[in-house]
């Protein structure tokens, strides 16, 4: 007899991913984390008896319930799913994801609808810190059409605004984890850096690269691979992460001047694949090291910064990510301070019904 889980598939950014009530899966986690490894056909290079999509990008869960904080409505746990190896990881945050999860909430009833937007304020329970989603909610309906686009998507939508609050530092307990703009980690500069989402970022050229080249590329380049791997392990130590070998951070991250009208060019490793575009707290990682003189990031832009609002525009491989910022001390580490982060997203809900469980 197979067993009926309640379950919507969401795309959430440029993912998509099992959105789950949190009390129609096991509390505890060992039970848990087997059950969505189940679900999703992992470990399997094609996840051909689950219902994941054979990609990191695609193999992600949500997990969703109404929050007793004074701060939240809603408290979000993010779940990576690994594809080909019996993995599971809550080690990072997923800002994709988190762009269902206001519209899941709605949907699910866990939170009244206003009009003509409902504000779901999210406290994301892998890093303890807070967001706030814009949900179009006319006639307290959500609604999932409009003229929204972000690049990695076809198509447009509604678009929904997320304003990051108190994510500097949230993973590793330092915007800075290491304590310096610059660091050099097996011979290879490298700025380490947190704000939402631990991140190492090198020079492309370092490796005798463009920045330009396709993530198949990239993917094909085993001895690039081999390098970057060995600088992620020192990292994490660096990082306060610890032994990251079975980790999913901190993110790698090349960067290389932009090719078109952007100010970075990207291209991400998430962390053993390389990502068709770039997270949304990757991205707010990247724009936050931009700003700070004396960074990997800063150096290779040339530009520098005043205090104040600044929008950062991020390229990846299929296309760039606006992160507007309000930030001050941009010359200094020790006065450099992320008050806002804010940027564009939009979700789609696929499919709602059951997932079946064997065990």
């Amino acid at each position: 007899m197979q067993r009926a889980i309640p379950c919507s598939i969401m795309r959430g950014g440029t993912s998509k991913g099992l959105y789950f009530l949190a009390h129609d899966l096991p509390s505890d986690p060992d039970e848990r984390n087997a059950l969505l490894l189940e679900l999703m056909g992992s470990p399997d290079a094609r996840q051909i008896d689950g219902l994941g999509g054979a990609h990191p990008l695609t193999s992600k869960v949500a997990i969703v319930s109404k929050s007793s904080r004074d701060d939240a409505d809603i408290e979000y746990l993010f779940i990576q799913v690994t594809v080909d190896k019996a993995q599971v990881s809550d080690a990072q945050n997923c800002g994709n994801l988190l762009a269902g999860v206001g519209p899941f909430a709605i949907e699910q009833a866990l939170i009244p609808a206003s009009e003509p937007y409902t504000d779901v304020r999210i406290h994301m329970l892998n890093s303890g810190a807070n967001a706030i989603a814009r949900v179009e909610t006319p006639n307290g309906i959500v609604n999932y059409q409009g003229d929204a686009t972000i690049d990695g998507v076809p198509g447009s939508a509604s678009p929904i605004l997320i304003e990051f609050l108190n994510i500097s530092g949230s993973t590793c307990g330092q915007l800075f984890p290491t304590g310096n703009a610059q660091d050099v980690i097996l011979d290879v500069p490298v700025t380490c850096i947190d704000n939402g989402m631990p991140v190492v970022l090198i020079d492309a050229s370092i490796f005798g690269l463009q920045g330009t080249e396709t993530p198949a590329e990239l993917e094909a380049n085993q001895n690039l691979k081999t390098k970057i791997e060995a600088i992620r392990l020192e990292a994490g130590k660096s990082m306060q992460l610890g032994d990251v070998s079975k980790k999913s951070v901190p993110k790698m991250t090349l960067v290389s001047p932009p090719t078109g009208a952007a100010m970075i060019n990207t291209r991400s490793f998430i962390p053993h694949r390389v990502h068709d575009a770039i997270g949304v707290l990757g991205s707010i990682s990247v724009a936050s090291a931009c700003m700070l003189k004396g960074t990997v990031a800063h150096t290779l832009m040339m530009q520098d910064f005043s205090d104040g609002n600044i929008e950062i525009v991020v390229e990846h491989p299929t296309g760039k990510f606006n992160v507007e910022m309000e930030v001050t001390g941009t010359n200094d580490i020790n006065r450099f301070h992320i008050h806002r982060a804010a940027l564009l997203r939009t979700a789609r809900l696929l499919m709602r019904g059951e997932a079946m469980a064997i065990s």
